[in-house]
Formats: structure tokens, sequence, C-alpha cells
């Protein structure tokens, strides 16, 4: 089997005196999505921002296409092949959508050119010349997982994807990320909506009180609904 293209070890995490991640470990293989599952403050958007080095108080190994993350400045996160998309989406809101789509660098070969983007994102060329304050939340959305696929990075990192959106565009952005995962791309997720995760990821962790509790194939989330509803409490 290949070695993983992510692969985090005894991850700790800290904000302040607070001790957020305990002993964390996860592999991402490349061409895999994966869903991290959990509940509010157990520690799934502190994971994703430990990686990616936002939070630089941290413990243990995470190493990305064969490389030691420890010494890699925020700055070079990018250039590196991570890109994330946080819940906040982030993008910039005095900017029309061509802007937002064309303001972050390539960093590497293999991203998407803007007609491509525009096949994949019909909404985003319909929008094109608006501004990011007249786009709707889902078209935010869109827009923020858009910008980085034309980076060019291996790893697409997002945060609560379909949070606070409409069932029609939940669907939507499930279609989008169906057809990035058939073209190969890489995605690793936080997602509170696993039914949703459902239909697009190949593995589950499971997260609880800082650390991953269950690493399971999605064939097996029939028989794992006991627990996941015990530790979701859904």
């Amino acid at each position: 089997m290949a070695a993983p293209l992510l692969q985090v070890s005894n991850l700790n995490a800290w904000y302040g005196e607070s001790h957020i991640l305990h002993g964390v470990d996860m592999t991402v293989r490349e061409g895999e999505t994966i869903t991290i599952l959990g509940r509010n403050g157990v520690g799934k958007t502190t994971t994703l921002r430990t990686i990616m080095g936002i939070i630089r108080e941290r413990k243990g190994e995470i190493r990305f296409n064969g490389r030691d993350m420890a010494g890699v400045p925020l700055h070079r996160t990018a250039h590196v092949g991570l890109g994330f998309v946080p819940e906040e989406r982030g993008i910039f809101s005095t900017l029309t959508v061509e802007e937002n789509l064309m303001l972050p660098p390539v960093v590497a070969e293999g991203g998407m050119p803007v007609a491509e983007i525009y096949e994949l994102f019909p909404n985003l060329y319909e929008r094109r010349g608006s501004p990011g304050t007249k786009l709707s939340g889902g078209e935010q959305q869109m827009l923020a997982i858009a910008r980085i696929l034309r980076t060019g990075v291996k790893l697409l990192i997002l945060d609560e994807p379909t949070e606070g959106l409409a069932p029609v565009i939940v669907q939507r952005i499930g279609e989008i990320l169906k057809t990035l995962k058939e073209r190969g791309m890489t995605v690793l997720m936080v997602e509170q909506n696993f039914r949703f995760a459902s239909r697009i990821a190949d593995r589950f962790y499971l997260m609880d009180h800082g650390k991953m509790v269950a690493d399971f194939p999605v064939g097996e989330l029939p028989e794992r609904m006991d627990t996941l509803h015990k530790v979701l409490g859904v």
C-alpha cells in the first residue's frame, strides 16, 4: 500500500492553557475523501487548523507528502500543497467572483483553469462580475472551494462545507465533491451531516474529547449507527 499523503501521529494542541487535542492519529491516502465526524467542541476544527499550521502550540508529528510540516511557516503551507476552506469561507467581499478566483497564486502544476472552474461551478460563471457581498451563502462556499482548486494544491481541506446552506445547495456541493473525487482530488473535511458525508466519503474518523475514537470505511456505516448516535447525539 502506498505511503499516506497525510500522516498525523500523536498530535496534541493547545489554545493557551487549554489542551484541546489529545494524541490525534490519522492518515489520508492520495485520492481518498475522508470525513471527520463529531459534536461541536470536540476538536475537529482545531485538528484542521493545526494541520494547516494556524495553531502553532502543538506536539506530535504531521507529515504531508513525506515532508515533516513542523518547520513549514504558515505562509508556505499552500506551496507545500495544502488548501484550506475555513467555515467562514474567507472570500474578499469587495472583489468580484472573478477577481477572487484570480487572486491566489498558482502554487503547483495541475491547477484547474478558470474556464474549467466555470464549467464545474456554472453559478459562479453567471455571477462572475458580482462582488462577494452580493453572493448567497452557497455561492460564497462554491467560490471558496473554486479558488483553492485553481492553485494546484494536492489536498483540499474543508471545514463544515454544508453548514447553514439550503438543501438544494447542499446537494450541489455534494455533486461537486463527487466530481472532484472522480478526478482524483484528495479531500479531508469536517462535517456534522454524516448522511451527506456518507454519499462522498471513503472513510470516517469519529472524534470525541480531542481524540479519534473510531476509524472505519463507508461500507461499515450501517453497523456503526449505534456508536454514531451515542457519540454525535443524533
